[in-house]
């Protein structure tokens, strides 16, 4: 059995395509085994998001930076991307946004979603308080530490 490049390229898409978590070929002299784990599933309708499987890792957005305490523009305390990826406002385009401006949060509140490396990334508000202002429109590309929206 020969084991080259294009070789392995083809058992893995066969991995890949079929959706299995594991296949091993071997014969007399070499063997070789492709193993991948399959995420965890959201609850709800997240992975419609990008079509992709999703995984979910809950992450709070980090206190606000020092150069964030300009809010002469602003009302409230900034919240901020906690990870470089794609912003999501809502768990599937057809459905109705996590927040919006005028809106009540508590801790600990889904206030919106990451994508990054093709894991859904839930964000949950690290305040309460009200939305004053969402920076950032759904599907756009956020950098870590970017303002995404306002709470007051």
């Amino acid at each position: 059995m020969k084991f080259d490049l294009e070789y392995l390229e083809k058992l893995a898409k066969i991995v890949r395509e079929n959706d299995l978590s594991e296949i091993t070929l071997e014969d007399d002299e070499r063997a070789v085994s492709f193993r991948r784990e399959k995420p965890q599933a959201l609850v709800g309708a997240i992975p419609q998001v990008m079509g992709a499987t999703a995984t979910s890792q809950v992450v709070s957005a980090p206190a606000k930076k020092a150069d964030d305490t300009k809010t002469s523009a602003h009302k409230g305390k900034p919240v901020t991307a906690p990870m470089v990826g794609t912003f999501y406002s809502a768990p599937s385009p057809n459905d109705a946004p996590f927040v919006k401006v005028g809106d009540n949060i508590s801790i600990g509140q889904i206030i919106c979603i990451i994508e990054a490396m093709k894991l859904m990334n839930e964000i949950e508000a690290d305040a309460s308080g009200k939305i004053t202002e969402i920076c950032v429109k759904n599907g756009d590309s956020v950098e870590f530490g970017q303002v995404l929206m306002y709470v007051e």
